[in-house]
């Protein structure tokens, strides 16, 4: 079998062979009517389109919709993008040596992110807040799907321990920047974050690949997370020890609103100094994550890309633009030699 290549390093024209990740596979027909393959297939380094011509509906049947296949075929340009015109491919298992290969994982240790998470939990001083904070650390299956869960299927901090490494920039962001907002209540920030995104414990799976589970798709990582607030909160209050109504609405409003607008998904505007706080810096995280992946290589170096794009990488299309990736107070790191 050839040496495996990673998906951000083909070139076109490429032989490719090997267990990947696909994703939403479809059967799609031509203009002429012929059936055909249509899939995004991804490891590690990122995702690809995948294209199967002239395909026999029973090969379809037999492949999942979102899992693992192993696929042979030949890269080809199209559109400012490398595509994989495949030539065969069946369902697949990965070894875990394979999945070193597939999955993305956080270059944070898990363990210690989480301590920190924590660390900075345990520093909150409202008592209301404290005890809910606590309810959510008790609840050891949520907190062991927290420290293993991305942060998105494709955009963030998709990869395993996404969703801890991005709320723990949050905190640490939050920790830098209150001093400037003394206004602000810290301990509605911290919590805010931490149960911002908590619902893709939920909304994602990552035992096949990044994909969102059926409750990810008809309810979504906002009203998971609406809903655990509330049942968290009514075992407080049947402990004897209920939430301030107007606290848990805030609490609420923070979650609901951290997308910053209804066209990206949130169900209302931000509307206290807090919710536009967490909406803000959750939204700088995000796309300073985007930007990063989109310009470095694989060993975080910016450098001029020797493949298709020049300088510029294709266009992201969460940014809404195409990123220059040099930068130009260092000189331009050589591409990597190809083996």
């Amino acid at each position: 079998m050839p040496e495996r290549i990673l998906i951000r390093d083909l070139q076109g024209n490429q032989y490719v062979e090997g267990i990947f990740a696909i994703h939403n596979c479809q059967l799609g027909q031509t203009k002429t009517g012929k059936p055909y393959i249509k899939c995004l297939l991804s490891d590690r380094s990122g995702r690809t389109p995948g294209r199967m011509w002239n395909v026999p509906e029973d090969l379809f049947q037999g492949l999942p919709t979102d899992g693992f296949v192993h696929i042979e075929g030949q890269t080809q340009p199209y559109q400012g993008e490398i595509q994989i015109i495949i030539q065969s491919i069946y369902g697949a298992e990965p070894r875990p040596e394979d999945l070193v290969w597939l999955l993305p994982t956080s270059k944070g240790d898990p363990q210690q992110m989480f301590a920190e998470v924590v660390a900075l939990l345990n520093s909150v001083a409202h008592p209301g807040l404290k005890s809910l904070v606590d309810a959510y650390l008790a609840d050891q299956e949520l907190m062991a799907r927290f420290k293993q869960a991305p942060a998105a299927v494709a955009l963030h901090h998709a990869c395993l321990g996404g969703l801890l490494e991005h709320t723990l920039n949050l905190m640490k962001i939050a920790e830098l920047l209150l001093p400037r907002y003394p206004q602000l209540n810290r301990d509605l920030v911290l919590v805010g974050f931490f149960l911002h995104d908590l619902g893709k414990c939920a909304e994602l799976v990552w035992d096949r690949g990044f994909a969102y589970s059926d409750e990810g798709q008809l309810l979504g990582h906002t009203a998971r997370g609406m809903l655990w607030l509330q049942e968290k909160a009514q075992a407080l209050a049947s402990a004897g020890s209920p939430l301030d109504p107007a606290l848990l609405t805030v609490l609420h409003h923070i979650i609901l609103a951290h997308h910053g607008k209804p066209e990206f998904g949130a169900a209302k505007v931000p509307a206290t100094p807090e919710a536009i706080f967490v909406s803000l810096v959750d939204n700088l995280d995000a796309k300073m994550e985007m930007a990063i992946v989109a310009t470095a290589g694989e060993d975080g170096q910016r450098r001029q890309d020797s493949g298709f794009g020049g300088n510029f990488t294709d266009k992201v299309w969460a940014l809404d633009t195409r990123l220059y990736r040099p930068d130009p107070t260092q000189p331009l790191a050589p591409p990597p030699e190809k083996k």
